[in-house]
């Protein structure tokens, strides 16, 4: 049986453990996932019309939530990076449904629905079908804010400094920093995260 600890440690050596950068300034508001004293940070960093960030946040997202997120054991910051035709327009949308306490059910339905709206551009029927009138225009009124508009572009332009494709994720541990592309095989990610939260 191979050994889980030196898999981990093996995979934390293919991908490179990095000098820790600062938690991010940007707070990512209203998207950020259990709690902020956990003992690791995961920022991730993915596109609303990326099919490989579709991928993750349908199969491994969930499973990373339900293990180590509810649990305590990380605190999750989702960031939201705009490489694609339509995603500007969608990331608008999230980032002022965040602000009413709505992201997830936007980003669940601009994910769930992605090759409708980015093969016809129609972002906005998507995000409608999951929100109230009242919500509707709340955030139709937000995506043209000009703070989120700045914020939109202060997280893409903090993500282009740190990562260099979607989806990212980003797993900081005291000094360390670990750099995660893709949705890495759960045992030995899952593996590398009980190895790191091992260490006192």
């Amino acid at each position: 049986m191979v050994n889980m600890k030196l898999c981990a440690l093996a995979l934390a050596a293919l991908l490179g453990a990095l000098p820790a950068f600062a938690a991010s300034t940007t707070t990512a508001k209203g998207r950020g996932y259990g709690n902020p004293s956990a003992p690791l940070l995961i920022e991730l960093y993915s596109d609303l019309e990326c099919p490989a960030c579709k991928v993750f946040h349908e199969k491994f997202l969930p499973q990373l939530m339900r293990e180590y997120v509810d649990t305590g054991k990380v605190y999750l910051m989702d960031y939201i990076m705009s490489n694609h035709a339509h995603s500007v327009e969608a990331s608008g949308y999230a980032f002022a449904a965040a602000r009413i306490g709505k992201y997830n059910e936007v980003a669940n339905a601009l994910f769930f629905r992605q090759p409708e709206w980015s093969a016809n551009g129609k972002v906005w029927d998507v995000v409608a079908a999951v929100l109230s009138p009242a919500e509707q225009a709340k955030v139709k009124a937000l995506a043209k804010d000009p703070g989120v508009i700045a914020q939109i572009k202060a997280e893409n332009d903090l993500g282009r400094t740190k990562i260099e494709r979607t989806p990212t994720m980003l797993v900081l541990r005291g000094m360390k920093q670990y750099h995660f592309e893709g949705s890495p095989p759960w045992d030995i990610f899952s593996g590398f995260l009980n190895e790191l939260l091992a260490k006192q």
